[in-house]
């Protein structure tokens, strides 16, 4: 990244507080031009609960002072309850927070610096409540960055996918446990730091418990679900993700359902910034973001509609697991979503495990095949949700096939290119009521290395509704149809297409309650490609995105290095196997606040062999915060269970001060499964 500072405007920057209508006041951190009261500026709003002041501050500090330089106010506000932010925060996108957010923006048009115009922009959590927020439509937002989002908080969330429950939501809830666990800077809030934890410590609860109650798609998800009503949205939005993200799905659907002007963007990345985007090639995303904020909030006209809404990384081919730094590929567009010039191509599977190009004329086989994966299927699938490429992306495939049915074209003659979402019609019957199956599309390359480009997941009992979902009849055939992941990707001249299919996906995927055979007739079942023909004459005329740019970087001490392992462990004395991923934060110092942070979780994925009620999820995160002789530390377990009716969670919450253990609280809850 190439690091800018000297901008058009100089900047300043100031920690404030937002007082809500019940007196509760909002932490937040600005930068804006030192001349902005005489040449007032629009606002550009970031609204989070990860904590301006420790845990985002190196992010923050590079790109909200870039839009200052360039004429606008960043503003960095902690959700109440987290950072230095009055409250409790007992979940995700409550009502009260959305309102906080509209009082925010009336707070900003308020302030003499401001022009009376602000813009939304967040990654995640920022990317959600931003486009929930414009649903609400407060009448000085004019425009929405949103990036790694979702509009579809049931369909398209860490919590399932499929209607099957994901392990990252066991992961997601740890990580949330952790940061509702962490006290405010004594520093900022003075001799009320103690009080304030304490309250937090005590009342913002387990959160997986809570969404383990709810699971089928009912209204607690449909609320902040913005798909719910697309023409609630009224200012453009611009919505980006990554191939190796778990949100990429949103982008198309958000183009295809909004009015409002809007464009897309997805690249190669994880769950990352565009500038600071892994796998790269990352881009300028800062430059590109202020030709979307001049357009919007200052009315110039940037050209930046004139061009294609979708732009997409065409993924080539790669090694699976391979370390790269960039993901080999070129930028490819679309001038509207759907694209009439993208044609599915429909694949038949046959018995004799063949994929072939399906006729018109080709006759139906009613000739099936069984079906009954092991548990091991799914320890090489990398996480729904990659944060740290390339360690939590999938590896080799053939480590999982062994245990599907396993479909494949002969070697094509000729590249096919694939953009948007690639699809399954399958007849089946399953000999238990409650079963999911899992569909991994996959290149395979000259020397049978298989890397995953594709899946998807549907619990069968959500074959016609995640609203109200029915159990199967065993030995009755369904005919059902499952939705992957979009993806833009190009299998070469020489390679394979291949789809997997299994009973299961642990850990990215919660098991059904008992082992399940599924009877598969390939005849009557077919995969659909979305394919797109190369356009190289319109592709090269495509603006190059400019290489990433940002404000100078915080002044960090590193402490301890940080570590990353991904591990399987095979115990085959006692039939046991685990997934352990350890992700050690290190520990660094803040140099401007003096303040030490360490961070460390260890997740383990377990099960003992054909045992479904072996199966566990176990989540440790440990965090400390130390300025001189000022020192708290909190210690969070998680343990899922279940046993074919039921989840069990057992957690602990324990803080110190210095010595001291000031805090300690157990949970034990046994949740019903619903169907899943």
């Amino acid at each position: 990244m190439r690091i800018v500072e000297d901008f058009p405007r100089r900047v300043q920057e100031e920690e404030t507080w937002i007082s809500m209508a019940d007196g509760t006041r909002l932490a937040a951190r600005i930068w804006r031009p030192v001349d902005a009261e005489d040449h007032p500026v629009p606002a550009i709003l970031e609204y989070l609960p990860y904590r301006k002041r420790d845990l985002t501050a190196a992010r923050d500090v590079q790109s909200h002072p870039y839009w200052a330089g360039h004429g606008y106010a960043g503003v960095r506000v902690d959700i109440r309850g987290t950072g230095e932010s009055d409250g409790v925060l007992t979940d995700e996108y409550l009502p009260e927070e959305l309102a906080d957010g509209v009082a925010i923006i009336e707070w900003l048009v308020a302030q003499p610096w401001c022009s009376g115009e602000v813009g939304m922009v967040g990654i995640s959590w920022g990317g959600f409540n931003g486009l929930q927020i414009a649903a609400l439509q407060p009448p000085a937002l004019k425009a929405v960055i949103t990036l790694c989002s979702t509009d579809d908080r049931y369909a398209d969330d860490i919590h399932h996918m499929g209607g099957c429950l994901l392990g990252d939501n066991l992961s997601w809830a740890s990580t949330m446990f952790d940061g509702n666990a962490c006290p405010p800077d004594p520093a900022l809030v003075g001799d009320r730091w103690r009080d304030m934890w304490l309250e937090r410590l005590d009342g913002s609860g387990l959160w997986l418990a809570q969404w383990l109650e709810h699971q089928r798609r009912d209204d607690y998800w449909k609320h902040g679900s913005v798909c719910e009503d697309f023409a609630a949205i009224r200012c453009p939005v611009y919505a980006i993700s990554g191939w190796a993200d778990g949100y990429c799905n949103a982008v198309f659907r958000l183009l295809a359902g909004l009015e409002v002007p809007r464009k897309g963007l997805v690249g190669p990345w994880s769950h990352k910034y565009p500038h600071l985007g892994v796998p790269g090639p990352a881009i300028g995303f800062l430059q590109e973001s202020l030709r979307w904020w001049d357009r919007w909030l200052k009315g110039r006209d940037t050209g930046i509609m004139d061009e294609p809404m979708l732009r997409v990384w065409m993924q080539e081919s790669v090694p699976p697991s391979a370390r790269y730094a960039e993901r080999p590929g070129r930028w490819v567009a679309e001038p509207s979503w759907p694209s009439p010039r993208i044609l599915p191509a429909s694949f038949r599977l046959t018995a004799g495990h063949d994929l072939l190009p399906e006729a018109p004329d080709t006759p139906d086989d009613d000739e099936v095949m069984t079906l009954r994966s092991s548990l091991s299927v799914g320890l090489y699938a990398g996480k729904w949700c990659s944060y740290n490429a390339p360690p939590d992306l999938p590896h080799d495939q053939r480590d999982e096939d062994g245990g599907c049915l396993v479909f494949q074209t002969p070697r094509l003659e000729e590249a096919v290119e694939i953009c948007g979402q690639p699809s399954v019609e399958l007849e089946l019957e399953a000999d238990r009521p409650v079963a999911m199956v899992a569909l991994r599309l996959i290149d395979v390359a000259e020397d049978d290395k298989a890397t995953r480009v594709s899946y998807g997941l549907l619990n069968l009992t959500h074959r016609d509704s995640d609203e109200h979902p029915e159990p199967l009849t065993p030995g009755r055939r369904y005919r059902v149809t499952v939705a992957l992941k979009h993806i833009a990707q190009q299998f070469p001249a020489g390679h394979a297409i291949r789809l997997s299919l299994s009973t299961s996906y642990w850990p990215l995927a919660w098991p059904a309650p008992r082992p399940v055979t599924l009877t598969l007739c390939p005849g009557r079942s077919r995969l659909v490609l979305p394919v797109r023909a190369p356009q190289p004459e319109e592709e090269a005329a495509l603006p190059a995105f400019l290489e990433p740019e940002g404000a100078p970087a915080i002044a960090k001490t590193l402490i301890q290095p940080t570590q990353e392992s991904w591990r399987v462990i095979r115990d085959l004395a006692n039939d046991q196997t685990t997934l352990e991923v350890i992700n050690d934060e290190g520990r660094y110092r803040l140099d401007a606040i003096d303040l030490e942070i360490a961070g460390r979780v260890t997740e383990r994925y377990r099960y003992s062999y054909g045992s479904y009620d072996s199966v566990s999820g176990w989540t440790e995160w440990e965090r400390t915060f130390q300025r001189g002789d000022w020192e708290v530390r909190t210690l969070t377990r998680t343990l899922m269970t279940s046993d074919p009716d039921n989840f069990r969670l057992r957690a602990t919450l324990d803080a110190w001060e210095g010595e001291t253990r000031i805090f300690a609280r157990t949970w034990d809850e046994t949740i019903p499964r619903d169907l899943v």
